[in-house]
């Protein structure tokens, strides 16, 4: 009986030094609070456990792991497995993947933003540039069009732009600049203390972001078609990681990304519905820019920073005009549903 009994133990015990060695756990960083901004990222853990039976789990952190800024330098080191950063917080170091933050580009929603982003990413010089940081582009987390909130009167003509002090990041923020504007990148988590403080005099952000980070409380108006561009948001993994997963595993991840995005952009739709109800409810005016003054924004902005752009990528020993050009045939090949 005794005997049994050991066996019994002995196989319980074998099975659990099993189970705990093909289970994997990976540390995510990302900041602020689960909003829209993250519902792929939380999704994508959902996905990966349910397809390895919780072999593999993703152990998302909202800045406890990390500062926002320091996301890319966490993964190179593999202080963490998974992180989102913005590529405007560190131009220096993702300089590839800011052809999608140049003003102006033409993207209209959601959906042409993975799209441009996909062909990107995939281009060898963003994989080069970013396995120098020992990081692997996974997925984007596309962000609709920006556009301001601010107190006061509206800024809606290029001259009320003239030393506007702007929360704006990577070409944003050069276009703002293009225009008079005064741009400073406060991260996101700053930028309602920025604004309470009267250090920025408008905040431009996506929809989401002004709901989470509360500077729609602080608004008087915000404008409803500016639309200068966006800002571009991967998340990678650590390359190490990555490669040390079974391929059990690297499949489940790997084939949970769509679906993570379909997730998000059900999600951020829900959200865009109900806009104008937000901005009814918290009393802020829904101001419309004149065409007019849309045209004479991209004619100062777009093309003149388009092709400092592409001067500098290429003295560089990057590809900026290919890159560029990557991403209007990406928008096209998308709209075309080719």
């Amino acid at each position: 009986m005794r005997r049994i009994m050991n066996r019994t133990a002995l196989a319980t015990l074998t099975l659990a030094f099993a189970s705990e060695a093909f289970a994997v756990e990976w540390n995510v960083s990302v900041w602020g609070k689960r909003r829209a901004f993250t519902e792929h990222v939380e999704k994508l853990a959902e996905l990966v456990s349910e397809k390895t039976g919780g072999e593999f789990t993703l152990n998302v952190s909202y800045g406890g792991l990390s500062k926002n800024r320091e996301n890319l330098d966490g993964i190179s080191i593999g202080a963490f497995e998974m992180a989102q950063f913005c590529a405007g917080y560190h131009r220096d170091k993702n300089r590839v993947i800011t052809v999608l933050e140049l003003p102006f580009l033409g993207v209209s929603n959601l959906e042409e933003e993975i799209a441009v982003s996909k062909a990107v990413y995939a281009h060898p010089a963003a994989t080069d540039e970013m396995a120098q940081w020992n990081a692997r582009l996974l997925m984007t987390s596309p962000m609709p069009q920006y556009n301001l909130v601010g107190t006061g009167d509206p800024r809606d003509t290029l001259a009320s732009f003239e030393g506007m002090r702007v929360r704006a990041t990577g070409g944003l923020g050069q276009a703002f600049e293009a225009v008079g504007g005064v741009p400073t990148s406060v991260t996101a988590t700053e930028a309602y203390q920025a604004m309470e403080s009267g250090v920025v005099d408008t905040v431009a952000f996506a929809q989401h972001a002004h709901l989470s980070f509360g500077t729609i409380n602080q608004a008087d108006w915000w404008t409803a078609n500016l639309n200068p561009g966006t800002v571009n948001c991967p998340v990678v993994v650590n390359v190490d990681a990555y490669d040390s997963l079974s391929d059990a595993h690297k499949a489940a991840l790997d084939s949970s990304v769509d679906e993570a995005l379909d997730h998000y952009l059900a999600n951020y739709g829900e959200l865009l519905k109900r806009w104008d109800s937000v901005l009814a409810e918290k009393g802020v005016q829904k101001v419309e820019i004149d065409e007019g003054v849309i045209a004479e924004f991209r004619a100062k902005a777009a093309d003149p920073i388009r092709e400092a752009w592409i001067k500098d990528m290429e003295a560089q020993g990057l590809p900026g005009q290919d890159l560029y050009d990557l991403v209007v045939k990406a928008l096209a090949d998308h709209r075309n549903g080719s």
